[in-house]
C-alpha cells in the first residue's frame, strides 16, 4: 500500500482515525468529522509507532497499518487456530492471557496463535468437556467469558498455582465440603482409595466419601471426581477432563472446570499420568505420591 500522510483526506484516514480512537489515541474532533489526516492524527500515529516498535515517524505504511489491524481484534471476533503463518494480533494475546490465568499454560503471551497456544485451547476444552479440537470457535470464547471474573483484571505473566494447602486448611475444606471420588480402573481406584485416607487423617470429620462409581454418589455430593489411568477416548463431548502435566495449575483448572459445569453434580474426570504404554512399575509410593497432589489441589480448589 501507498503510505498515508498528514494532509490526506477520505474513508482510509476515517478507518485510522477510528481505530486509533478504538485504542484510547488522541484525535481532534474537527479532524475526525472531516475525514482529514492532520496534526493530531499524525502525533496519534507517531504514538502508535513508537509504543509498537516501529521506525519512528507520523505515516500509515504497511507495516504500521498491519499492526494497528492487529491491534483491534479483541478476543472473540474471529476464530482462531493453528496455522501457517500464525493468527496473530490482540485477540490471541488476550486469549493467551485469560488461559495462562486460569491454569492452561500457553507460555508467554506473545500474541502469536503457535503450537503451545493450541495445546492449551485443547487443554482447555477437554477440561469443560467441549470438542478438544484446539480450534477457538464461539463456544470456546463463551466459556472463557463465563469466567471473566476470574481472569479479568488479573497479571498476566503466566499461570498462577494455587500452592501447597496447610494441614488446618485443607481440613476446614474437608469438613465443610461433601465431595465424591472414584476409579475407572484398578489404577485409579488405588489411587482414590489413598485419597479417601488421607482425607479420613487430615479431617475428623471429613466430607470426602468413596464410591464404586459417579452413579452411587450421596445426593447432596457438591462434585464427583473420576480417576482414570487411561486419555479420554478421541471425539469425547461432554466430559470434562484435566491431565497432570502442569500439577502446579491443577487447583486452577479444576476450579475452572467446576465453574463452567452447569451439572447439579458436576463430573470431573482426571487423567492420571499412566498412560497407553504402562509396563507395571507403578508403585506403592507412585500412588501415594498422585493421591497427596491430588487431594491437595482439590482442596486448594474448594478453598475459600
Amino acid at each position: 500500500m501507498n503510505p498515508i500522510l498528514e494532509g490526506t483526506s477520505g474513508d482510509a484516514v476515517e478507518d485510522i482515525q477510528d481505530r486509533l480512537k478504538h485504542l484510547a489515541y488522541q484525535i481532534d474532533d474537527e479532524e475526525c468529522d472531516e475525514r482529514h489526516f492532520g496534526p493530531s492524527t499524525a502525533n496519534a500515529v507517531a504514538k502508535f509507532r513508537i509504543e509498537h516498535d516501529l521506525p519512528l515517524g507520523q505515516a500509515v505504511d504497511t507495516q504500521t497499518w498491519a499492526a494497528l489491524v492487529d491491534e483491534c481484534y479483541e478476543m472473540g471476533d474471529r476464530t482462531l487456530y493453528l496455522r501457517l503463518p500464525n493468527f496473530h494480533g490482540n485477540d490471541v494475546r488476550e486469549l493467551q492471557n485469560a488461559l495462562n490465568i486460569l491454569g492452561f499454560s500457553c507460555g508467554e503471551a506473545d500474541g502469536f496463535f503457535g503450537a503451545h497456544t493450541e495445546a492449551a485451547v485443547k487443554s482447555f476444552q477437554e477440561g469443560v468437556g467441549q470438542l478438544a479440537d484446539g480450534m477457538a470457535f464461539p463456544e470456546t470464547f463463551d466459556a472463557i467469558e463465563r469466567l471473566h471474573h476470574v481472569w479479568a483484571g488479573k497479571p498476566a505473566a503466566g499461570p498462577h498455582p494455587m500452592g501447597v494447602m496447610g494441614y488446618a486448611r485443607a481440613a476446614n475444606v474437608l469438613e465443610g465440603t461433601h465431595l465424591a471420588i472414584t476409579g475407572e480402573d484398578p489404577i485409579s481406584r488405588n489411587v482414590a482409595g489413598r485419597m479417601f485416607n488421607l482425607a479420613s487423617a487430615t479431617a475428623n470429620n471429613s466430607g470426602l466419601e468413596l464410591v464404586d462409581d459417579p452413579d452411587h454418589a450421596t445426593p447432596d455430593c457438591e462434585a464427583i471426581f473420576s480417576m482414570a489411568a487411561s486419555p479420554l477416548p478421541e471425539n469425547s463431548t461432554n466430559v470434562a477432563n484435566l491431565t497432570l502435566d502442569d500439577t502446579d495449575t491443577l487447583a486452577t483448572r479444576i476450579r475452572s472446570a467446576l465453574e463452567l459445569s452447569d451439572a447439579k453434580q458436576p463430573i470431573l474426570r482426571i487423567e492420571l499420568p499412566v498412560g497407553p504404554d504402562y509396563n507395571g512399575t507403578f508403585t506403592t509410593s507412585d500412588a501415594q505420591t498422585l493421591a497427596v497432589l491430588l487431594l491437595d489441589a482439590i482442596c486448594a480448589a474448594f478453598a475459600k
